[in-house]
């Protein structure tokens, strides 16, 4: 979203002319015709995703004013509503359509990862909802920007009521089915009706010898036997599976009239889909609010690893696996798919019109198998999913996924999060500016104690177990980075948003001994919906500042041993805890210079957290 360019995301049951109305005070409404060549993509006999990207200077329409509301609305040929009126539920009380603001300078902005829709606990989407509710009369306090750092959806671990609900949109909407090459079930159809399509997904690949490798890196990865003891025995397999989960994540609208029979289960399966069916029913209630944030807010969104699959790229010898076996390629292909129409287009519509806009036609027009494939080759191949918010200061959005530092030896350890011509060119873009916002997936500064326990597992050949994905895990990625946060000719003011982790925490970095003067801020906000285990992470967190005191010998193991790395304290959680384990929506407001001056944890249970001054303990 930018002063000369609108991107908006709506889906229709079916084929529709579109028209978009502008709305400013005190001056007429603009509307705009959509023309044919605004991207409509069928997604089914009653499922249509218009990827509506308007150039307002080819439209011959003035720029967008910055720091005041706009209006806007949409009209489908020959309904006598707009969207808006039809539905009402996108707009904050008493407003007759949605609203935004748009930003020269970075002010205050919200982000977050990591919405996992059957943890239990209240969405933070949500809490950010009523947080901007509070603030509709004063428009100088709407952010400029909500950031969904990964993790949107769980493609790998999904809860048996919502896949049931999955199933019945599929159905509901007629979409697309597939054949499935390499699996144990010839096609979709079979796969729904599948013995083993509830919670025991893991049984689907084929049971040759051969492929044991590719079935416990695929489907066994998950299971952390430290950190989590996530299941991917309901991982989502097809295109129409992953667009459903979208539809029914993003939006209630679906939720209202669904009709989900439950499937036929085991005694202990069906108990399970009990527990999680009373999570999913509570994470429905608060899905029109998560729908009028990101109707009324702008947003932007990458991936992480379970937007595809956990572990996605994580080591060589995971991609040589999962890219050589056709049914796990289609798996992560239809994710990628599934993505790009829901989240990454979006974010630059015309690099992904000119790279992608050919083999992404020809599906939509005649989705066969060769269709599919050709379009997953496509996305595989496709190199510019990062992107640059031309804001100022700029906010620079990391691929931590696809522009992997593969190792050529030892392919078993963790690849670096990006390659050295990933790394050299995000450097330029750098190049001389005062500030910069740098959203990183995964921290660049972790907490030390759980990055040293990924890297003994990753010693002992089992980085899958404990998600090593972290910035220091991979030598030469993590020197690199360091290298260019550390330039003479790099910005003064780094703000670093990042989250993954599962826990929240805000971390003051300095440079020892060396001329320049960078000033870093590291902000973990996560997860949106979901959390770390409690009584681990107050372990992991005591211990964290035990061992590695200012005076500890540890830290001279560490590659940040010329850093100063200070904790800030939260507010909330005791005088001596460093990790905030809640989840919500993250809030920064940002001074003139570029740097964080009020950063917050909005509570999904409404109970805020605010990150006071920089405590004395370094860690």
């Amino acid at each position: 979203m930018t002063s000369d360019r609108i991107a908006l995301w709506l889906v229709t049951s079916r084929r529709v002319s579109l028209s978009l109305e502008l709305f400013l005070a005190n001056a007429e409404p603009t509307r705009i015709q959509l023309t044919d060549d605004d991207r409509t993509i069928a997604i089914g006999e009653r499922a249509f995703v218009h990827l509506i990207d308007v150039d307002l200077i080819a439209a011959r329409v003035a720029p967008l004013p910055f720091d005041v509301p706009i209006g806007y609305d949409l009209w489908c040929d020959g309904e006598p509503q707009s969207v808006a009126q039809i539905e009402s539920g996108l707009c904050f009380d008493g407003e007759p359509h949605p609203r935004f603001v748009l930003r020269r300078r970075l002010t205050h902005l919200l982000h977050g990862s990591c919405r996992r829709p059957h943890h239990d606990s209240r969405d933070g989407m949500a809490r950010a909802e009523a947080w901007l509710g509070q603030r509709r009369d004063d428009p100088d306090a709407w952010p400029s920007q909500l950031l969904l750092t990964g993790d949107q959806i769980y493609a790998d671990d999904v809860a048996g009521p919502l896949l049931a609900a999955i199933h019945a949109t599929i159905d509901r909407l007629g979409l697309w089915p597939e054949t499935l090459e390499g699996a144990t079930v010839a096609d979709s159809a079979a796969l729904y009706v599948s013995p083993h399509s509830y919670y025991e997904r893991d049984q689907l690949l084929p049971k040759e010898r051969a492929n044991r490798a590719l079935r416990d890196r695929f489907f066994g990865g998950t299971r952390k036997p430290v950190f989590t003891s996530a299941c991917s025995g309901n991982h989502l397999i097809t295109f129409a599976e992953m667009m459903a989960m979208y539809l029914l994540t993003w939006s209630d609208t679906l939720w209202r009239d669904l009709v989900v029979p439950p499937p036929a289960l085991s005694d202990a399966h069906a108990e399970r889909y009990r527990d999680e069916q009373r999570i999913i029913e509570a994470f429905v209630a608060e899905l029109p609010a998560a729908r009028r944030l990101l109707a009324n807010v702008p947003t932007s969104m990458i991936f992480d690893d379970h937007d595809i699959t956990d572990d996605w790229n994580l080591t060589a010898a995971w991609e040589d696996s999962a890219y050589g076996h056709p049914f796990s390629r289609r798996i992560i292909g239809n994710a990628l798919m599934a993505y790009t129409l829901c989240q990454g287009w979006l974010n630059t519509p015309g690099v992904f019109a000119e790279h992608l806009a050919g083999p992404l036609s020809e599906f939509a027009a005649d989705p066969t198998a060769a269709h599919q494939n050709r379009l997953i080759d496509a996305l595989l191949g496709f190199d510019r999913w990062h992107y640059t918010l031309d804001t100022e200061p700029p906010i620079l959005v990391l691929d931590t996924r696809m522009h992997r530092w593969r190792r050529t030896h030892k392919t078993g350890k963790p690849s670096g999060l990006m390659d050295w011509e990933s790394l050299t060119a995000m450097q330029n873009e750098l190049m001389d500016r005062s500030a910069a916002v740098i959203v990183s997936a995964a921290p660049v500064f972790g907490v030390k104690l759980i990055e040293n326990v990924q890297r003994v597992f990753t010693w002992f050949g089992k980085p899958l177990m404990v998600d090593a994905e972290n910035w220091m895990a991979h030598r030469g990625a993590a020197v690199a980075m360091l290298q260019i946060l550390s330039h003479r000719r790099t910005p003064e003011n780094f703000t670093i948003l990042s989250g993954d982790v599962h826990y929240s925490f805000v971390y003051e970095v300095r440079l020892r001994h060396v001329r320049t003067h960078q000033r870093i801020w590291q902000i973990v906000s996560s997860g949106i919906k979901n959390e770390f285990p409690a009584r681990l992470l107050r372990w992991f967190d005591r211990l964290n500042r035990w061992l590695y005191s200012p005076r500890s010998p540890l830290n001279w193991f560490t590659k940040r041993r010329r850093l100063r790395v200070s904790p800030r304290h939260p507010r909330t959680v005791g005088s001596h805890r460093r990790l905030v384990n809640q989840a919500g929506m993250g809030y920064v407001r940002f001074n003139e210079d570029g740097e964080p001056v009020a950063i917050v944890q909005l509570g999904a249970d409404h109970q805020d957290t605010c990150f006071d001054e920089t405590a004395d303990l370094e860690t």
